[in-house]
């Protein structure tokens, strides 16, 4: 069985749907911020799969700076999140609407 383009692509759109969803609904920040490296990870697989189906390497390449990118963007956003909790005891995004305290 072959699987073509048209359904990575279809694979990718639902998941990055289904991460824009939880960014819009969710109100726990680390749940907001799984749902944008969902989102990313929607990007990659079809930038994966345009390469593959191209017959290059070219997607191949912008995953790796992607993931590159993204393992740095954890440290830093995991390290945030936990900041925030610290300071104010909670992760709700309505209870940190402030950026003063």
């Amino acid at each position: 069985m072959n699987v073509g383009l048209n359904e990575y692509l279809i694979l990718s759109a639902l998941l990055f749907a289904v991460g824009f969803l939880g960014v819009l609904v969710r109100k726990n920040t680390l749940v907001i911020y799984m749902c944008l490296e969902l989102m990313l990870v929607a990007s990659t697989i079809a930038l994966v799969a345009f390469s593959r189906f191209n017959g290059t390497l070219d997607g191949n390449v912008f995953v790796f700076f992607i993931l590159t990118v993204a393992a740095a963007e954890v440290a830093v956003g995991l390290a945030i999140i936990v900041a925030l909790f610290r300071k104010r005891g909670t992760v709700q995004v309505e209870e940190l609407n402030a950026l003063k305290n």
